[in-house]
């Protein structure tokens, strides 16, 4: 008998009414915003920062991922049920996902097999309507823009050459990355070169998940830029009027939205920048809220601990004021084959010997936690095709490292397969040898973020400049901006700035073609390599195997 579907599993499981799951949170339904049933959004005043500091924060990463990644989400999940399984009050504190992969290749981002957060349709679908708020209030801004090269009684005489900011769309649409708008005469606008990004690129997401309430919600969407005039001086969105408006789209998308997890556990879910091109995590309110409501809060950062954790821990942290405790890293033995040289239909052949040529993959990430003063716990995410042989092989190289990895079976088995690594994790924080620290202090000079980030946590042996990155450069620190933090920009595939590099590059050289900012979010964004801000939809989408019958019964969605 196959195993079920994940959308098999969500559909026949019994949701209990979110009522219940917030009274879990001693929470009073009356401070709840439904949406239905089986989801509300919460209040930004049941943020406690005292509570925050007694409680624990658990974050979940991973290895540099194959194509189909490598489970966080799922080990997030069911990590959480297994810590309210072992008698722990816990939380998954997650991202929301994107309509792009949810059409594309990917699929959703709901976790799987029986460690899900529920309603799983809702979810992967349009939700709460935060992405949508998120999409206005960027789209409301690039009509302000336009409107003002169109507007001569009050033009700020900005110069369309130099415009950067961009429409988005949360779908996969490559026909829309470099466009031309503004045709069919003066009365339709001003010719320019134009292009569209997925939502989850928008620097209003970003924001989204850097604010700590409404007013600051305001200020980073003021202070985000657009390009400059004719004689030079920058233009930013408060330069137009355009943050009361923007933040008014977004009144209800700020609030964190609550749903459960298969076993009826509590998660929040709320905003979901990309990793590569973003600081890859939930929102700081959502953080902060779940660390108030529960004495453990699990979180991740997306895509391998290069990118996400990086930037959680130097980023996210910085602004937040926040520290995990614990750092949870993802590797699957799948991936493992893959960064010990298998194809892509080798991934599910059994080597001891790719396994134990790719374990220097996870053996770099492992040294890289300890740089922020945390020894991690591997989370061995289990696939059928394992065999007991390699699985025990990362056990003991990681025990001969000072390492505990644990299999974690919560995709088959949900909280009772995820006991172990609970337990371990709990004692992993019980031992109080964790103190984190960030890797470098914003007030270094860009270059040295960017050197620390290249040699330490990619292994690089240098970092070499494009003449226009180094043209860039100087803009950036004549703007005032070089003292934020840095937001590396590239690959998810290697530990490198070189996808094909797998394994543990060594003796390479990092190349920072060139720079962007991100005024309001607060970052400077290091681009190595080309970043694909709108993504393609593959020959075969996955949106050819959806569909929804008479009585609403949705098939085909992952």
């Amino acid at each position: 008998m196959s195993f079920p579907s994940d959308l098999s599993i969500a559909q026949n499981a019994k949701l209990q009414p979110i009522d219940e799951i917030a009274a879990k949170l001693n929470l009073d339904r009356e401070i709840l915003h439904h949406y239905g049933k089986y989801i509300a959004k919460l209040p930004l005043d049941l943020i406690d920062e005292e509570k925050i500091k007694k409680h624990k924060l658990i974050l979940v990463t991973a290895i540099n991922p194959t194509p189909a990644g490598e489970g966080k989400t799922t080990v997030s999940i069911g990590l959480n049920e297994g810590l309210n399984k072992i008698g722990k009050q816990s939380i998954a504190v997650l991202r929301e996902p994107s309509l792009g992969p949810v059409f594309g290749i990917k699929g959703g981002a709901a976790g799987g097999g029986y460690s899900q957060v529920v309603p799983m349709e809702d979810i992967n679908l349009h939700f709460t309507g935060d992405f949508s708020a998120v999409e206005k209030a960027n789209n409301l801004l690039s009509a302000l823009v336009d409107n003002n090269l169109q507007n001569k009684l009050h033009s700020l005489n900005i110069d369309p050459r130099t415009i950067v900011w961009k429409r988005v769309m949360d779908m996969n649409d490559r026909a829309l990355r470099n466009i031309v708008i503004g045709l069919g005469g003066t009365a339709n606008g001003v010719p320019r070169q134009d292009g569209f990004n997925i939502t989850p690129a928008s620097e209003v997401m970003a924001i989204l998940c850097m604010s700590k309430d409404r007013e600051d919600l305001k200020k980073r969407l003021g202070d985000i830029f657009i390009g400059f005039t004719f004689d030079n001086k920058p233009i930013f969105a408060r330069d137009l009027k355009a943050e009361g408006s923007m933040a008014l789209l977004m009144k209800d998308a700020i609030k964190p939205n609550l749903v459960q997890t298969l076993e009826g556990n509590p998660a929040i879910l709320h905003g979901g920048p990309f990793a590569n091109i973003a600081q890859g995590t939930n929102t700081i309110i959502a953080t902060k809220m779940g660390m108030s409501l529960s004495e453990y809060t699990v979180t991740e950062a997306g895509f391998g601990a290069d990118l996400g954790a990086e930037k959680f821990m130097d980023i996210k942290c910085g602004y937040g004021n926040l520290a995990p405790d614990a750092i949870v890293l993802v590797a699957t033995i799948r991936a493992l084959r893959h960064h010990g040289g298998a194809k892509k239909d080798e991934y599910n052949t059994p080597s001891l010997e790719r396994v134990a040529k790719g374990f220097e993959n996870l053996e770099k990430h492992i040294e890289n936690c300890r740089k922020f003063g945390i020894t991690p716990i591997v989370a061995i995410n289990h696939f059928p095709t394992d065999t007991q042989e390699e699985i025990n092989f990362i056990i003991d190289k990681c025990r001969e490292m000072g390492v505990e990895a644990v299999p974690s079976y919560g995709f088959a088995k949900g909280g009772e397969g995820t006991k172990d690594l609970a337990h371990a994790v709990v004692n992993n924080i019980a031992q109080g040898t964790n103190h984190f620290k960030r890797l470098y202090d914003w007030n270094d000079s860009i270059e040295e973020k960017i050197e620390i980030i290249s040699k330490e946590v990619y292994g690089a042996s240098g970092v070499d400049y494009s003449p226009e990155a180094k043209r860039q450069l100087r803009s950036i620190k004549s703007l005032g901006f070089d003292k934020l933090p840095v937001c590396m920009a590239k690959t998810q595939k290697s530990l490198s700035d070189k996808e094909t590099l797998v394994g543990r590059p060594r003796d390479f050289e990092v190349q920072v073609r060139e720079f962007e900012f991100a005024a309001g979010a607060g970052f400077v964004i290091p681009i190595l390599g080309n970043m694909m801000r709108m993504p393609g939809l593959p020959s075969v989408p996955a949106s050819e195997g959806m569909d929804i019958d008479n009585d609403g019964v949705i098939t085909g969605l992952s």
